[in-house]
């Protein structure tokens, strides 16, 4: 954890793959949005589409203060990705399973978003899978292992605070598992 307590996590994915609802489910308080009405319906039939940021929080028993901010998922707002990315202690990737680009989604965001917070915990959502079987998640794995990247993938419904709650318990687990061990007195 860092100095202040507090712990940056950023949620990011295509239009529709389920920030805001993610954040609306495990955050402490009511979170704020930045939706407005989605103009470009034949893109992604939805009512509203994020244009800044989602921003929730969730406090640890440690008193450790997670901000959650949600990216929004349109190209022509990809400026606030890098915005919103910097200083991001991890980075959770959702993806529409049902998209018919989940795969070139997951491919693209990756690369833009490891480019962004290189080295830092890296945890991707898969949502909508009809089929929750490891085996379901197979293509998503081989397409990002074809370009040597290999991070926890999870099938997930973001609706569900457990859910959600298991994705960014990964990144927490991820940057734990990197601190340096305590250096203990020899006698």
């Amino acid at each position: 954890m860092n100095a202040a307590g507090e712990l940056k996590i950023v949620f990011t994915g295509p239009m529709g793959a389920g920030k805001t609802t993610a954040i609306t489910a495990i955050s402490d308080t009511p979170p704020v949005s930045t939706e407005v009405a989605n103009n470009d319906q034949q893109a992604f039939a939805k009512a509203s589409t994020t244009v800044a940021l989602d921003f929730g929080q969730l406090a640890l028993s440690d008193g450790t203060v997670v901000r959650l901010y949600g990216t929004p998922g349109q190209e022509r707002f990809a400026f606030m990705w890098e915005i919103l990315g910097r200083g991001a202690m991890g980075v959770i990737l959702l993806i529409d399973a049902n998209s018919p680009n989940a795969l070139n989604d997951l491919e693209h965001y990756t690369r833009t978003f490891r480019g962004i917070s290189p080295g830092q915990p890296f945890v991707v959502g898969i949502g909508r899978l009809h089929d929750a079987a490891d085996d379901a998640l197979a293509p998503f794995r081989e397409r990002l292992a074809t370009h040597g990247i290999v991070v926890p993938i999870f099938s997930v419904d973001v609706r569900k605070h457990e859910d959600t709650q298991l994705l960014i318990a990964t990144v927490m687990a991820i940057l734990e598992a990197r601190m340096p061990e305590p250096e203990h007195g020899h006698a």
